[in-house]
Parts: C-alpha cells; structure tokens; sequence
C-alpha cells in the first residue's frame, strides 16, 4: 500500500471518528445513547471511585481533530467519567448537557499564591468568586495553590497559607464547597512551596476545617519521593481530591509506569474516599481517547 493511501485510509479514519463522536454527541443529549453503537472505548464505570478528567491534557488532541467540547463531554460521559475538570464556568454549560460536572474548579495562578501575605487579597478574592460559582453550579471543590518559595523559609509560608484559609475557611463551609491545596513538585513546578506531604498534612491539621482539604497528586508526591500507598491510607483524612499521572514523566498509567495504580486506587476506595480522582496524565496514543478509556478501566476498581 503506498503512501497516498495510507494517508488517506489515516484522514478517513480521523473523520468517521469526529463524525461518531459528533453523533454521541447528539444522542446523549437527546437520550437516545442506548440506541447508538458506541466504540470500542465506551464502557461503564461502575466501581468504587468516582473519576473525573483534566481537560488541559486533550487540548492537542481536541485542536488535531477539531473536536469541541460537547462531543470530548459526551465521550467522557459514555465512559462513565462523570466530571470534567479544571475548566471556568463558561465551559460548565457544556458538561452539564451531558450529565457531567467540574470536579475542580479553578482560582489564582500557581507562582503568586497564598505563602505571601502581599497576595492574600487577590488570591482569596479570586477563590471567593470560584467559591460563588461552585456553589451556585453543585459542584464540590475549589483549587488553591501555595505560590513559589522565592527565599521564603517554608514555615513561614505554611503560616501565611493557614492565616488565608483560615480567612476563606468559613465562607467555603456556608457555601459547602471545599477548597483543595495541591501538591505539586518543585521540581517541574521550580520553588513551589507545597511540596510534601509533610507540609499539606500540617496544613489542613492547623486550619481545622472540614473544607480546606489537599488535592493530593499522586504524580507530583512520587516525583518528590513520597510514600504514596502509605500516605493515601495515613492520612486520608487530608486528601479531598486525587490526580493520576504516569511516573515518570506524566504519561499514561499502565504497565510501562512504576505506580501500580489499580493497587492505588484499591487503596484509596478502601479509606473510604467519595470525593473524585482526576485523571491528569498525557496521552500518547494517536487516539487519546483510546488512552483515557484505558485508565478509567484501570482505575476502575
């Protein structure tokens, strides 16, 4: 087979694929998906944990193909996914159509964050405002992020952080909505503070509110030499929200990875957790979707 017509059975394929997704589309808006034959990646979900998926991660994917969000929501919905996550209340309508929610809903930016007392007013303003739409959407958790070190001695800066969500803390329980620091690494994320488990663990422990938890990535946790299984069960008190991600490098969840994440996710089920776990990892695959629904499989314990 030559080359031409490689590229053209490859262009073909790419558009029944649009096509089909367009028209799942369609049909799970309408209620009529049971009729409609789905691909090889639409399966239930139906364990113990409820999975979200980090939109940023499908970007490429979604540009390549020219595929919105409506037909990305209603894959992720045939999945059984039932959030879609880290994206602003102008995109909610969306996922909304299709059943779904915003697991995590976004606030500041990373650098300048809650450690620095100079930026406590426009952070908390921006996570109040997240807050509001939260809550008025039923959507369950708000993103907060410590900022970068820059020289701050860290204890210093879990002070700064306890004194802000301390300040927002009582609002979050009014408005039921939980407000997540994340736990990145310091090393892809240069000088951020939030750094350990250590750290958010003592976090949560100083503000004492049922809604200022830790939005535990699993990937940045590894990347920083944590524990990860014994943290999960230790201290899941502190964790509100998970995210996936190959180690190393972020890439997809399976075998060619050293995190056993059905053991992990067994782990977690296994405290008890309700919230969501966000899949955050990058897909390699030519079909993403393919790789997603190849994690929500995995995860699906």
């Amino acid at each position: 087979m030559n080359a031409g017509s490689d590229q053209s059975l490859s262009s073909n394929h790419r558009c029944s694929r649009r096509a089909l997704l367009r028209g799942l589309a369609g049909a799970v808006a309408a209620g009529t998906a049971g009729g409609l034959v789905l691909p090889s990646w639409a399966a239930a979900n139906e364990g113990r944990i409820k999975q979200s998926v980090c939109l940023w991660c499908y970007n490429g994917f979604m540009k390549k193909e020219k595929l919105e969000l409506d037909a990305f929501a209603a894959a992720c919905a045939a999945m059984g996914l039932k959030s879609v996550e880290l994206v602003g209340p102008d995109q909610w309508p969306a996922l909304q159509k299709h059943g779904l929610i915003c697991a995590m809903t976004p606030s500041h930016s990373i650098p300048k964050g809650l450690n620095r007392l100079e930026n406590h007013d426009a952070c908390l303003a921006a996570i109040r405002k997240s807050i509001d739409a939260t809550s008025a959407a039923g959507f369950p958790n708000v993103i907060t992020l410590s900022g970068n070190r820059e020289g701050m001695d860290d204890q210093e800066g879990l002070k700064n952080c306890v004194t802000a969500l301390k300040k927002i803390a009582g609002y979050a329980e009014e408005k039921k909505v939980t407000v997540c620091m994340e736990l990145l690494n310091s090393i892809n994320h240069k000088d951020y503070m939030a750094d350990s488990t250590a750290w958010c663990v003592e976090l949560v422990h100083r503000v004492g509110s049922p809604r200022v938890k830790v939005l535990y990535d699993i990937y940045h946790a590894a990347m920083m030499k944590e524990d990860v299984l014994a943290d999960i069960q230790k201290h899941a008190d502190c964790w509100g929200h998970y995210h996936t991600g190959g180690m190393p490098g972020r890439n997809e969840i399976d075998e060619t990875q050293t995190l056993d994440y059905a053991k992990l996710m067994r782990a977690i089920a296994d405290t008890g957790f309700t919230g969501y776990v966000g899949q955050e990892f990058i897909p390699k695959r030519p079909d993403a979707l393919k790789s997603l629904q190849q994690a929500v499989t995995l995860c699906n314990v």
